[in-house]
């Protein structure tokens, strides 16, 4: 297992380090703080970094958020990494891993701070409602002051791996965060008042019918029910729940799961790629933990 260790958390480019080691594999089912001392050790020892002395207890690792289409992930944020993490469960192979400035926390502390703004959240959220508007993602008191809104004036489209909305067909995006961040194209006040299409949304045969001369419009219970139709009249969701109950785990621990899921996200307003992104990264940590258990058994 090969690692890039990455040191950019200073103005100074002379001050910089990379470094690529091959992690002993009793190190892969051990902490990341070893990988994070490795480094700093490292650097420390190089004379050229003598008026910038890392210290461990001040240091932290932090990885890449992953992209869904295997894209550029050059822009995507920095996540932090628990100092007792798993190694092997946290960090891909031949991955990029950053050293940053700032204390390390653990898991217990990264979970608390997690669940803590999670309750802000929600807590937050039941003070305000989303605006029904396409693509808003502006939340406001009920019963207003409304803001400035823009917004799309067609529903979105999924159709395999292409996200895109009905209004702009040219503007297509292959990661959930890039298509939430094509920008509106229609400008106005938001809106507390969910109209009766606000749920709809296209996706392939809803593309083939419109080719056809005349697309129609379903629902996302309508959409969930079309399996007929083909692979992707069956949503990745629906998939999946089947799927799985061929090897075994029951259909009504696979709803839980999802329900619980959206309850994290938008509630029943979460949008469904979303919540298979997020279904995926847990299925993914999972088989991690697997692995990692595995190794430690060899």
């Amino acid at each position: 297992m090969k690692v890039f260790l990455v040191y950019e958390d200073n103005e100074k480019s002379d001050l910089h380090k990379t470094l690529k080691i091959t992690l002993p594999k009793s190190w892969k089912a051990g902490p990341t703080s070893k990988v994070l001392g490795c480094f700093v050790e490292s650097y420390n020892d190089n004379e050229k970094h003598a008026s910038n002395p890392l210290d461990q207890d001040q240091m932290h690792l932090a990885i890449r958020a992953e992209s869904s289409n295997g894209g550029d992930e050059s822009n995507h944020p920095l996540i932090p990494i628990a100092s007792d993490a798993i190694t092997i469960e946290t960090i891909p192979d031949r991955s990029s891993v950053y050293i940053l400035h700032g204390p390390s926390k653990t898991l217990k502390e990264m979970e608390a701070e997690k669940q803590e703004a999670l309750e802000k959240e929600r807590a937050e959220k039941a003070k305000t409602v989303a605006c029904q508007h396409f693509g808003c993602k502006n939340r406001f008191p009920k019963g207003g002051p409304y803001p400035d809104c823009s917004y799309h004036k067609s529903p979105p489209v999924f159709h395999e791996t292409a996200k895109f909305w009905s209004c702009c067909p040219n503007k297509k995006a292959y990661d959930w965060e890039e298509f939430q961040a094509i920008p509106g194209c229609c400008t106005g006040v938001c809106t507390d008042v969910k109209e009766s299409e606000q749920k709809q949304f296209l996706g392939g045969c809803d593309l083939r019918e419109e080719a056809a001369g005349g697309a129609q419009l379903k629902s996302i219970d309508d959409f969930n029910k079309a399996q007929e139709g083909g692979s992707d009249a069956a949503p990745v969701l629906e998939r999946l729940r089947n799927v799985l109950a061929e090897i075994g785990v029951e259909n009504e621990l696979y709803d839980q799961v999802v329900e619980g899921i959206k309850k994290e996200m938008d509630g029943d307003d979460a949008p469904l790629d979303a919540v298979a992104a997020e279904l995926g990264k847990k299925l993914k940590s999972s088989m991690k933990s697997i692995a990692a258990e595995q190794l430690r058994i060899k």
